[in-house]
């Protein structure tokens, strides 16, 4: 039996999400095409896969499963709607951030212990959805591990868009950096939020020299394996740069955990790296049992695992789970973001 796919985003940093899955479904010689909710990230179409453009499209085309990197989905749109998440839980809002429960999903295909615990609590609450653990496509690539071929010199500076915790908003983090790579102790390879503002893409642009370099990508993995250790915040990019067991410096992180090294200024910036690049085996040990809780799956078959629990959701009796809940707002909100208004809602889970 063939199947028909739906990658739904809204974002460009979800298309190395959508990617691994893209691969695996076509592998099996199922069908999948992409919709985006914005305009930016439909730039990036033809080279990412088969965009459908309008609602219309997406109709027409009638998937069976949608695959969404998004806290929403188009309720509206037929199919099993499957969470696969845009980022691990990042603690920005005291680590309630990604267990809120929308409405919108039939199961949750989560990347370990660090989120599937969570999800089966609210499972237990809500019980409209399935929780299944299979690890998270996006870091699909970064296996196997490279630990080992690193310059211990190469840092890479990863930071969210958040106000409060983002580095690259930080003045004198930012003027830190620009010094620090000026001595030629350190290369900095920098990667920014893409919801970050132009500006301060543009002065990262304009710091570049020999041992500061800007890279305008989505694609972080091969900067992830170049990297020796990474300058970050509160971003949920650190959590998968751990998972190579490569350490971490913050700065003024959320809530500081024993797996990171983190710092308050500008000024302890330099000590904090010479000391994360030593690989000080207390702190290796903290990291390798983060990893464990956060993805413990090494083997780059996350995509695979999505998928095959899918299908089997797909066909599974499902007459035990509640009715969704109406979210009349959230449910308008799509409806007017979208420009289609419809009655129609799939708030039973989809069933072949």
């Amino acid at each position: 039996m063939t199947y028909r796919f739906l990658i739904y985003i809204s974002h460009t940093y979800a298309l190395p999400i959508g990617r691994p899955l893209q691969e695996e479904i076509k592998l099996r010689g199922y069908e999948v095409k992409w919709f985006c909710d914005n305009e930016y990230p439909k730039s990036h179409f033809p080279e990412n896969g088969e965009l459908l453009d309008t609602v219309d499209e997406v109709l027409e085309y009638d998937p069976q499963v949608v695959l969404t990197a998004t806290d929403h989905v188009a309720d509206f749109f037929s199919g099993l709607k499957v969470q696969v998440f845009h980022g691990f839980p990042a603690n920005k809002r005291k680590g309630t951030d990604q267990f809120t429960i929308r409405g919108f999903f039939d199961l949750y295909c989560t990347q370990g212990p660090s989120s599937t615990k969570p999800f089966q609590e609210q499972q237990k609450k809500y019980q409209s959805f399935e929780v299944i653990e299979t690890g998270w496509s996006k870091i699909d690539p970064l296996f196997p591990l490279e630990n080992g071929k690193t310059n211990p010199k190469n840092v890479l500076i990863s930071s969210t868009f958040t106000k409060y915790y983002s580095l690259a908003l930080k003045e004198d983090v930012v003027e830190e950096i620009l010094r620090l790579s000026k001595t030629g102790k350190w290369h900095f390879d920098v990667v920014l939020h893409p919801k970050l503002p132009e500006g301060i893409k543009q002065k990262f642009r304009e710091m570049q020299h020999e041992n500061l370099k800007y890279h305008d990508t989505t694609n972080l993995i091969p900067l992830f394996k170049k990297a020796h250790l990474m300058l970050s915040d509160t971003t949920s990019a650190l959590i998968e740069f751990v998972l190579q067991r490569k350490p971490v410096v913050t700065i003024d992180n959320n809530m500081p955990q024993a797996y990171m090294l983190n710092i308050q200024n500008a000024s302890e910036i330099a000590d904090a790296l010479e000391k994360a690049a030593e690989y000080p085996e207390a702190l290796l040990k903290e990291i390798d049992k983060f990893a464990e809780f956060s993805h413990p799956y090494e083997d780059g078959r996350s995509s695979a695992r999505v998928i095959d629990a899918c299908i089997d959701c797909l066909h599974r009796d499902k007459s035990h789970l509640k009715t969704k809940p109406l979210n009349l707002i959230r449910r308008y909100k799509i409806r007017k973001k979208l420009g289609f208004f419809t009655w129609k809602s799939y708030r039973k889970p989809y069933t072949l």
